[in-house]
This record gives C-alpha cells, sequence and structure tokens, in this order.
C-alpha cells in the first residue's frame, strides 16, 4: 500500500511538474509571438508614416487661420491662365506641385506662375507611385525634377508631393535627404475623377479649418468652383497662402 502511494505521488508530481513546463513554455511563445507581432505593426507602420523626423505633413498649426489650396499639375495647362487670374483677383498666393514632364512641355507656363508669385512644389518626373520604387528610382525622380525646375528658374525646391499620395518610408528618407519636406493633404477635392463644380466646392469647404491642405488641379470644374471656395475661406475668416506658411504658421 506504501508503494502504490509513493507510485501515485511520484505521479502527480510528474503531472505537475510537465504541466508548469508546458505553461511556461507556451507562455514564452505566446510572448514572443506578441512581441514579433508588434515588430511587424510598428514596421508597416512606419514603412507609411516614416520616422519622427522625416514623417509626411499632413496639415500646418490647426491653431492657425492659414489654409492652403494646393494645385498638383501634370496637365490641365488650359485652364492655368483662368486659375491665375482668379487667384490673382482675390490676392492669394499659394503652390503648385509640378510635374518635371510637364515642366518640360510647358516650361512658359511655369515661369508665369512663377512671375504671379506663387510657390513652386516637387510633384516628380514620371507621376511614379513612389511606394513601388527602389531608392534610386526614388532619388531619381525627385532630383530631376528638382534639377529641371532649378535650371529654368534658379528656384531650389523644397516641396514634395508625392503623385497619388503613394509614398514609403524610403521615399520619405531620400526625400529628407534632397532637403524636402513630403507633403500630403488633409482635404481632397477628387476633381480629377469627379468632374461637378458643387461637389468640388463642397470637399474644399466642408468643415474647412486652420492648418488645413486642400488637394486639387487644374480642370475646368476645379476652375468654376474656385471663386466660391475663396469666398468660403474667406468669410470662414480663414486666409488662402502657400504651402508653406501653413505648415510653417505660428
Amino acid at each position: 500500500m506504501l508503494k502504490t502511494n509513493n507510485y501515485k505521488n511520484k505521479s502527480k508530481k510528474r503531472f505537475y511538474e510537465k504541466f508548469i513546463i508546458h505553461g511556461v513554455s507556451n507562455f514564452i511563445i505566446f510572448g514572443m509571438l506578441i512581441i514579433m507581432l508588434g515588430l511587424v505593426f510598428s514596421n508597416n507602420l512606419q514603412t507609411v508614416l516614416g520616422t519622427n523626423t522625416n514623417a509626411a505633413i499632413y496639415n500646418g498649426n490647426r491653431n492657425s487661420n492659414k489654409v492652403s489650396l494646393m494645385i498638383n499639375v501634370y496637365w490641365g495647362t488650359e485652364y492655368l491662365t483662368e486659375m491665375l487670374n482668379v487667384l490673382n483677383a482675390y490676392n492669394v498666393k499659394t503652390t503648385f506641385f509640378v510635374g518635371g514632364q510637364w515642366v518640360e512641355k510647358e516650361p512658359e507656363m511655369l515661369k508665369q506662375i512663377i512671375k504671379n508669385g506663387h510657390e513652386i512644389g516637387n510633384h516628380g518626373y514620371f507621376h511614379r507611385n513612389h511606394d513601388k520604387l527602389s531608392y534610386s528610382q526614388n532619388k531619381e525622380e525627385i532630383s530631376v525634377c528638382h534639377t529641371l525646375v532649378k535650371n529654368l528658374t534658379g528656384i531650389n525646391m523644397t516641396l514634395f508631393a508625392p503623385p497619388s499620395g503613394a509614398f514609403n518610408n524610403t521615399t520619405l528618407d531620400v526625400a529628407a535627404e534632397l532637403n524636402y519636406k513630403t507633403i500630403m493633404w488633409s482635404k481632397d477635392t477628387i476633381d480629377w475623377r469627379d468632374k461637378d463644380d458643387q461637389l468640388v466646392l463642397t470637399r474644399a469647404t466642408k468643415n474647412v479649418v486652420g492648418g488645413d491642405l486642400i488637394l486639387m488641379h487644374p480642370t475646368s470644374h476645379t476652375l468654376n468652383a474656385l471663386p466660391n471656395i475663396l469666398e468660403n475661406l474667406k468669410n470662414n475668416n480663414l486666409v488662402a497662402t502657400t504651402v508653406s506658411e501653413v505648415i510653417s504658421a505660428n
């Protein structure tokens, strides 16, 4: 009987030892999985947002009264003169992000935009999705456009708007190495897709607040909506100005 009890006690001891060891092992494995998942999430998030120093800028100071109508240009030259006239009528200076291919085809229009006192930003050369490009391809897209504008106008651009809003950490790092800030937007008129004056107006002005960066393009319906957009901003005590002014506003 004593031997039987000893055997049972030893069996129980071995069972508890195995249970504890198994439980600790599972806990360690589970903990490692959590850490790995955290690292993957962190890396994916960094791929989109970049490091703290190179992160993309989506808006300016929310406590200011400044906003910007940032105009990306790869096409739509036929609407630019009238858009410039509207901006002049309202005494507004803004930022035009220009593509390298467009600059090569329309150097005089680029000079006209600058002559009217507007800021010029870099929009890459081929309008490629930068999140799909290598380090060297990212650098080439930005630097070729930079050189074209520099040679034509003497301007050293410092703001880069990724085509289609597509970028990753490599893009952010390359832009920073080339002394560029990467600029995104807080409001998108989607005027390249939806050819509707009223829709452009609504998207540009609904719940608009200081610090907003409002994306648009040179289209007929954006041109038609532009006076009403500027009136709306003025009526809301907001000042339309360049991207640099908005992101540096105190």
